[in-house]
């Protein structure tokens, strides 16, 4: 397994890390994702790690906390083994202070996270979401205490707009307080706005990307197709869930897929591994998150590993997957001269 270094910071992580959404399974929204107990969340860890996936990424309102719970409980006994990544901001009880980043609310976030894992620090702690009801300042001198006393080792942020993270690490510089590392974002084959701002942003900022939902919104499985019914056990069959994610015309989905296919008989490999392997050559990219329902599925995405695909078979993703850019972006890409694409810089 290789390993990066996580944006700026001095940590390195393995190339993979493995995501909790589907540890536990105990609301209906993550009931679609999947129901792992303790003895198989136990069971895939144990293949993780021993495959050199030793990062682990979580959030309080994954199955509103029984994720941190089934994975503190599964690497118990291993801690100083492997990193866990876990996420706070978003609602989390019925108070008017049980949501957002204020400093009532992370402390207290922090605090339940590190008592359903059963540890007594967090490796890197993401905000879940952008709070534009709390100063920005108030967020980072939180964290930053949290830092200091010892319950983080690195913050990083998900799901911010370029302007949302460039303020957050402007206000961390001038007031000397600790530094967004990190940004877990979406970004896949078949959503790719990523690039646009986000991309050049982390590679200016050195702001290692975290990738989440590598296959689309499980659209990149390889079991959907032109002509053919949808898989018998997704996440898209739930309609709260399949709201949830990114709208994608089906014609461009077919096209990126058939593509895979394509790249699939040349190499011999799966199309979610093809799509993973394809995330782990963009620029800023330092760990994808992979999911699995079972060891069957880990195994599969365990395989985006120790290869890599060709610059033709690259270029053949890049064309079928790519589309105009929304302003000012596609107005910027004219003058590539003064405002080189980050993949030119690669």
């Amino acid at each position: 397994m290789d390993y990066r270094q996580l944006g700026g910071s001095g940590l390195k992580v393995p190339v993979l890390t493995l995501g909790t959404g589907t540890f536990g399974g105990t609301t209906p929204f993550f009931e679609a994702w999947g129901t792992t107990g303790i003895d198989e969340a136990r069971r895939l860890v144990d293949i993780a790690i021993d495959a050199g996936v030793t990062m682990f990424d979580s959030a309080d309102i994954y199955s509103r906390g029984t994720a941190e719970t089934v994975l503190g409980k599964a690497i118990a006994g291993r801690r100083d083994a492997v990193l866990i990544s876990t996420k706070g901001t978003f609602r989390f009880g019925d108070g008017p202070n049980d949501v957002g980043s204020s400093r009532a609310h992370l402390i207290r976030a922090v605090d339940g996270s590190l008592r359903r894992l059963g540890t007594d620090y967090i490796d890197l702690y993401q905000l879940h979401g952008f709070d534009a009801m709390t100063p920005v300042d108030e967020v980072l001198h939180t964290l930053d205490d949290l830092v200091r006393a010892g319950k983080i080792r690195y913050i990083g942020a998900s799901n911010f707009s370029g302007w949302h993270l460039m303020k957050s690490l402007a206000c961390s510089d001038r007031f000397g307080l600790a530094r967004y590392v990190a940004h877990q974002a979406y970004y896949s084959l078949v959503g790719r706005e990523y690039e646009w701002e986000l991309m050049p942003l982390a590679l200016d900022q050195r702001v290692g990307c975290v990738v989440w939902s590598p296959l689309g919104w499980a659209r990149l499985t390889g079991k959907i197709r032109r002509g053919q019914p949808r898989p018998d056990v997704s996440r898209l069959h739930r309609q709260g869930t399949a709201d949830a994610g990114p709208p994608i015309p089906d014609e461009y989905l077919y096209t990126v897929v058939d593509a895979l296919d394509a790249v699939a008989a040349e190499t011999g490999k799966t199309v979610p591994q093809i799509a993973i392997n394809w995330l782990l050559q963009r620029p800023s990219v330092s760990t994808v998150i992979i999911g699995a329902r079972n060891e069957a599925q880990l195994r599969q995405n365990l395989g985006a590993v120790g290869w890599a695909l060709s610059p033709a078979q690259v270029a053949r993703l890049d064309a079928a997957s790519a589309v105009t850019p929304i302003y000012p972006y596609w107005h910027q890409l004219q003058f590539a001269e003064r405002n080189p694409f980050p993949l030119r810089l690669a």
